[in-house]
């Protein structure tokens, strides 16, 4: 400040006398940033700087101010009125990080004013008690505290059923950060993976939350997964489930032999041990629960052969199903 109380907000905030009002927000972003108590705790002459570069930013982004002081100089707020002691009053509990604390002094000295307050720009009686604990809320007078700030991100992945059983990796942007992400084999639907310290960061304070991937697996038209099992239906003809037999199966690491036992009932599985959903330890196991398969349409021959198994059938296959649903 000069011997007669003028200060030159031009230099104050580091831009030429025609800077435009986009360099003078960016000037006084970065150097709020750079002198804000919070940043600077129990520094006197940082908070002496922030208030000089607020003060400078308030007259210099309202066009009629700055007109004034570009006319008049020292005796800028003379010219347009008295200008008034108290400043404006902040409540730095009402915020819950640095950027809403800055943005809200943006959005009151981004523009012309109608009732603001004139002259120099002041925090009453300065900063009461500091700017001690999270959210600025340490230093609100009659020690009215904020909430904590949750700096946890969430995000959802979809996952194709192969990617859910054998592991995916996937690429994130989180916070203008390229996050690599491992997802680990046997994964469910419904799995929340946490990732520590790669959440949001928290400006002025190096603070920085976890981000949580919420993980949802489509469908499949064969694997279906009932807990820890995978199950499948295994299409079987009918001679296979009369006379059993060796046949070939799907499971997820490729084909295998089953040997079906003679006369296979539909509702019962066939387990394959080991062949199953990842498991933290090795792997679930594969139940395949037969359906039967006619072929279709039927073939004169396989008609023909079906009307003898109907004239060679020995006995009513409902015939004890009947006695038992009498009520």
């Amino acid at each position: 400040m000069g011997a007669n109380g003028y200060r030159d907000y031009f230099n104050v905030l580091g831009v030429e006398r025609g800077a435009d009002a986009d360099t003078i927000k960016r000037a006084f972003r970065k150097l709020a940033r750079q002198y804000h108590p919070d940043v600077n705790p129990g520094d006197a002459g940082a908070e002496a700087k922030f208030k000089e570069v607020s003060e400078a930013y308030e007259v210099l982004s309202d066009p009629e101010k700055r007109r004034r002081y570009e006319q008049f100089g020292q005796y800028w707020s003379q010219a347009g009125g008295a200008p008034g002691a108290s400043g404006v009053d902040v409540d730095f509990g009402r915020y819950g990080n640095f950027d809403d604390f800055i943005n809200d002094l943006l959005g009151r000295f981004g523009g012309p004013t109608s009732g603001g307050a004139p002259g120099g720009f002041g925090f009453g009686a300065g900063f009461p008690g500091g700017f001690g604990g999270p959210g600025f809320g340490g230093g609100v007078p009659g020690g009215a505290r904020s909430s904590p700030v949750n700096l946890d991100a969430e995000v959802s992945i979809s996952l194709s059923f192969a990617d859910a059983f054998r592991g995916a990796e996937r690429t994130l942007a989180v916070n203008e950060e390229r996050v690599q992400v491992r997802i680990p084999p046997g994964v469910k639907h419904g799995s929340r993976l946490r990732l520590k310290g790669k959440g949001n960061l928290q400006p002025g304070t190096g603070r920085r939350g976890d981000l949580y991937l919420n993980l949802q697996m489509q469908d499949h038209p064969v694997w279906k997964l009932d807990g820890d099992q995978l199950r499948a239906e295994l299409p079987l003809s009918l001679d296979e489930l009369a006379l059993g037999g060796e046949v070939r199966v799907a499971t997820p690491d490729g084909e295998a032999s089953v040997q079906v036992p003679p006369g296979m009932t539909l509702g019962r599985s066939l387990r394959l041990k080991g062949k199953g959903w990842p498991l933290k330890e090795g792997r679930g196991d594969l139940l395949l629960t037969p359906v039967l398969k006619l072929p279709e349409p039927l073939s004169a021959e396989e008609r023909r052969l079906l009307e003898q198994l109907r004239a060679a059938r020995s006995a009513d296959p409902r015939s004890g199903w009947i006695q038992a649903a009498r009520l």
